[in-house]
């Protein structure tokens, strides 16, 4: 089991808001808990950066932002992550897209709250009724009963806590257990970066994480990515304790890195799965069937290795999931420990 330390402070994260678009309110707590265990905190836009006393010997990154609702109107609540990506359409190129599509049903009767974006004050609560794909609009729309008086451009989150269920850790955990992580190594002495990104789910936090490294970035800029990764089902994500990346849609990952990571779980009997294999042995199976290919998915890492042409470079470090996306998305408490263990070891802690 996690340290309770690690899982007091998951409880807190877990509970401030921090819907895509809207995460001001969320980089604030992220400061303090920080700040209390030593490191120096720096703002830019859509990005907080944690540093230890040697930044550049270990860095990792970890997106910050929670798929919630936004008020469009009066009485009107649209997906946040398609209003913050300036998107009018869902194009199912994106594992994210994909699962959306399908699963609107899940999050009737959710409970929701509103909440006031820099400060995170709170502006009331109320439940979704419905949600659905607008045919005429291509995005998704819910209708939420309690808040009739919220204004157009009000985040709205969905009131979530953490569980453990069957020795499963349970909440909207996509991504708000990496950050936990990655805070959680400065009670450790952790001496290297933590990036903290914004808009993740809206394809945008690339964009800030390459402008630091554009303005602080040294000649290796070898990064680790962490993040959840979602399973169909509880027998196929249990079948490894932690998931790797060679490549996303977007590029391939530094090979040395990976490597790296694939050793270390090796030499500590970590077991892993390759997601880029798993996809694409999946879509081999699918194509005979003559159903359509799935995505490899689009990761942060992906998208700023493109954009920078190597500039940077790395690899991933996952946590496989069930639920994704969902209030109920869960990870097994061995994953876990096996996450936390891994960035300690390459963190030298």
């Amino acid at each position: 089991m996690p340290s309770d330390a690690f899982i007091d402070l998951l409880k807190l994260l877990i509970r401030a808001p921090s819907v895509v678009g809207a995460e001001h309110s969320f980089f604030r707590v992220l400061q303090r808990e920080l700040e209390e265990r030593g490191a120096q905190v720096t703002w830019y836009e859509g990005l907080l950066v944690a540093q230890g006393s040697d930044p550049f010997s270990t860095m990792f990154s970890a997106h910050i932002d929670r798929h919630g609702l936004v008020c469009t109107g009066p009485n009107e609540f649209q997906y946040a992550a398609f209003v913050s990506a300036n998107r009018t359409d869902l194009l199912n190129n994106s594992v994210s897209e994909e699962l959306m599509s399908k699963v609107t049903e899940r999050f009737n009767h959710e409970e929701v709250y509103a909440y006031e974006p820099w400060s995170g004050v709170y502006r009331g609560k109320g439940v979704i009724k419905r949600s659905y794909v607008c045919e005429f609009r291509n995005n998704l729309m819910f209708e939420i009963d309690g808040l009739e008086g919220v204004v157009a451009g009000t985040p709205i989150a969905f009131k979530d806590q953490l569980q453990l269920v069957d020795n499963r850790l349970e909440g909207q955990l996509d991504n708000v257990i990496s950050a936990a992580a990655l805070v959680h190594l400065f009670d450790h002495g952790f001496k290297g970066t933590a990036f903290f990104t914004a808009q993740e789910e809206a394809g945008k936090s690339w964009r800030y994480l390459l402008e630091w490294f554009r303005r602080f970035g040294g000649s290796t800029n070898r990064l680790f990515v962490v993040d959840t990764s979602p399973f169909p089902n509880l027998e196929a994500a249990n079948q490894q304790l932690l998931v790797l990346r060679e490549k996303d849609a977007n590029a391939s990952f530094n090979q040395e890195s990976t490597e790296q990571v694939e050793a270390l779980c090796r030499a500590n009997n970590i077991s892993y799965l390759y997601k880029n294999r798993y996809v694409e042995n999946d879509n081999a199976s699918r194509i005979a069937q003559g159903l359509p290919a799935s995505s490899l998915g689009s990761t942060e890492l992906g998208r700023i290795i493109a954009a920078s042409n190597r500039l940077v470079d790395g690899t991933t470090i996952q946590i496989p999931t069930i639920g994704y996306h969902t209030m109920h998305e869960s990870v097994a408490v061995p994953s876990v420990d096996a996450f936390i263990d891994v960035l300690k070891i390459l963190s030298k802690l």
